[in-house]
């Protein structure tokens, strides 16, 4: 603790004069930087872990968290049987069967690859991501199996609109006398949604779950299979238990993945670009260290002859090495601060500041094919921004330590001897 007269003094070095015009400037320019640095920092944190629960959601929201797969099958064919005992495993809220399968979709000459994702009515008024998420259209048509629905992305790049027939082509054809012939079917667009995933609002058509099992060629014969169950738990977390469990209940035949291991390479490169990301900014709070450092070594041999008469008047070292050890503090405690409270009120505020960065540079500042998401979301994580604070107040802290030692340990003697 300082008492009242060390803190005086401290209060007073950090008033430069006239003629410590530059100790002052490098002072303000640590300050500014440990601010800066704490704040990219906090956004950064943010924005990544927006990011990444933003993806989750999407995932999760639309392909449930763990797929079951027949092995060596095109299909399961008691996917009935299949889900009541998957029902019967602890964790599990729901199981549903999906038909899949990727085609190319076409539309007045154009065309994009797409993955079909078929769904039973009742099954998808269960998804509240992509039914919240309708832009133009409805479920009616799609519930009497009269239409599919599209990403915006796709009907933006196509020019689709409700009502209108977009031409399916699937790679897997039937065989004629004039040989392998691609199956082309039209379907009508009955409703738009927007995800806010690039993946799925650019690559994804929903289609009835009868009708996509009439165009897989998975009611042949008189059959009735789905391309595999996809099963929601309680908790997203408790995935990888769910998967274990379920693979022994059914035994072998089936494939189980959840959506961490189906997702892996995504998540791993989000984790990627945030450590990345964090040893990079922090090196800006370094350099503002070290410009402390500097700044109160100048400030020491500034201060030699008053250091030397504090020490004659009765000064302890203690009490010098108090001194300089709280006005490099204070530097550090302030930028910090500053920095936690600007990182904060941008993190809160990132949409609103894209929306207006893009509206001043009339272009959009994040592609989505690049950036997954059509938006930049932000989850401040107060334990990290916790963190934070403490790394940056703990490096300020450390850059005084050698200058404070060096202004206790000066000899009074030596530094009048001159004056």
């Amino acid at each position: 603790m300082l008492s009242p007269f060390e803190r005086m003094v401290a209060f007073r070095y950090l008033r430069a004069r006239r003629e410590e015009g530059l100790i002052s400037v490098i002072a303000l320019f640590s300050l500014i930087g440990i601010a800066l640095g704490v704040a990219t920092l906090i956004v950064t944190l943010a924005v990544m872990n927006g990011v990444r629960g933003e993806m989750i959601r999407s995932i999760i929201g639309l392909d449930g968290q763990v797929s079951v797969y027949a092995t060596g099958a095109p299909g399961i064919a008691s996917y009935d049987d299949v889900i009541r005992s998957i029902a019967a495993v602890p964790g599990v809220v729901s199981a549903v069967p999906k038909v899949e399968g990727q085609i190319m979709a076409s539309y007045k000459g154009q065309a994009v690859g797409a993955m079909v994702a078929g769904y039973r009515y009742e099954d998808l008024l269960k998804k509240d991501l992509l039914v919240s998420r309708m832009t133009a259209g409805g479920l009616a048509a799609f519930g009497h199996g009269e239409g599919v629905l599209i990403g915006s992305r796709m009907a933006e790049k196509m020019g689709l609109h409700v009502g209108d027939d977009i031409t399916l082509i699937s790679p897997e054809g039937r065989a004629t006398v004039a040989g392998m012939v691609p199956r082309v079917k039209a379907y009508k667009v009955a409703g738009i949604f927007s995800i806010g995933m690039y993946a799925y609002d650019n690559g994804l058509i929903v289609m009835p779950f009868e009708e996509a099992q009439v165009y897989f060629k998975l009611r042949d014969n008189g059959g009735d299979a789905a391309t595999m169950i996809e099963v929601t738990g309680a908790d997203a977390d408790q995935a990888p238990r769910i998967t274990r469990e379920i693979a022994g209940a059914l035994g072998p035949g089936f494939r189980v993945y959840d959506w961490k291991s189906s997702n892996n390479h995504i998540f791993q490169a989000v984790i990627v670009q945030r450590n990345v990301m964090f040893l990079i900014l922090m090196l800006i709070i370094v350099v503002a260290s070290f410009n402390i450092i500097s700044g109160l070594i100048m400030l020491v041999r500034e201060k030699g002859r008053g250091i030397a008469i504090l020490r004659t008047m009765g000064a302890s070292r203690g009490s010098i090495l108090r001194i300089f050890l709280a006005c490099g503090a204070s530097v550090g405690l302030l930028g910090t601060l500053l920095g936690v409270a600007l990182g904060l009120l941008i993190a809160f505020h990132t949409e609103e500041i894209q929306r207006w960065l893009e509206s001043m540079m009339g272009h959009k500042l994040f592609t989505d094919e690049l950036y997954f998401l059509s938006h930049l979301p932000s989850k401040v994580d107060f334990n990290e921004v916790l963190a934070v604070a403490a790394l940056a107040l703990a490096l300020s802290f450390l850059a005084t330590i050698y200058p404070a030692r060096r202004a206790a340990s000066l000899d009074p003697a030596e530094a009048l001897r001159y004056e």
